[in-house]
């Protein structure tokens, strides 16, 4: 059975993984907090992302990297600089190093966060991030392209929408994805034979999305879940957003607005 390793673990991604992922490799668990509960066929190993020369041995007898570990949020420049940008380049060096054949690296929506509602992109437009943790992810995908390019890694970015059992506010009916759809994206990212640079949208079959995912179907990506099936629960317990709010506006939600002055920003030619 292949080994993979999953940086960030014990979050809330990695926890789902943990679970929809076992019994179909062995899990290299790695993370800064510790993971109480270790299952069959999982291994854990405390690390820090920033800690470079850690970060070796975790690669050994490794085919696939499924990099989570990061700042999950905005957060203050150093920490990003730190942990998602110096970091993601630490463990993708480690694996090339060792001769990982394949890294999975979670990007964000938030990459392309300042992009309006109203436009309906693909994965063949310029990055927009929203904010400094929107740039890391912008990084971590061009980190991505250049590895696969000059070094024959196979490389998948998935820009996740939102992981949950089920969407909870107008926002996620169009960027939710459930655990088992983005369980078919990181197995298509391990598996698929003639990959080698891809990017894609870790998104269900959601009516109300804004993101061409034709990438991910051409790959064999078939979501099974909807967030259609939740829109009445969530519509009728969300208050109505006003319209003119630059959060409302634009993808990338509330992560837009911190620390923004000035109106929306301009539609691009």
């Amino acid at each position: 059975m292949k080994r993979i390793l999953i940086t960030g673990a014990a979050g809330s991604i990695g926890t789902y993984l943990r679970k929809t992922l076992r019994g179909k490799y062995v899990l290299r668990l790695c993370d800064v907090n510790a993971i109480s509960s270790i299952a069959d066929g999982e291994e854990f190993v405390a690390a820090d992302v920033t800690d470079a020369p850690a970060l070796a041995p975790l690669m050994e007898d490794v085919y696939g990297v499924v990099h989570l570990g990061g700042v999950p949020r905005e957060d203050a420049w150093e920490p990003i600089l730190d942990i998602n940008i110096a970091g993601t380049y630490n463990v993708i060096e480690a694996a090339r190093r060792q001769g990982v054949e394949r890294f999975l690296f979670a990007s964000s929506n938030h990459a392309m966060g300042f992009y309006p509602r109203s436009e309906r992109i693909g994965t063949d437009v310029s990055v927009r991030p929203d904010s400094r943790y929107g740039v890391s992810k912008a990084f971590g995908e061009a980190l991505g392209s250049l590895y696969a390019d000059k070094y024959g890694m196979r490389v998948m970015c998935l820009r996740i929408g939102n992981v949950a059992d089920e969407p909870v506010d107008r926002r996620r009916l169009s960027i939710w994805v459930s655990p088992r759809d983005l369980t078919q994206l990181i197995e298509i990212g391990l598996e698929h034979p003639d990959m080698r640079y891809e990017i894609v949208y870790g998104v269900s079959d959601n009516a109300r999305s804004w993101w061409d995912n034709s990438n991910a179907a051409r790959l064999g990506y078939v979501p099974v879940d909807r967030s259609e099936d939740y829109a009445e629960k969530v519509l009728a317990a969300a208050p109505t957003p006003s319209p003119d709010a630059i959060a409302e506006i634009v993808q990338g939600g509330d992560f837009a607005v911190i620390e923004k002055g000035g109106g929306a920003p301009q539609q691009r030619g």
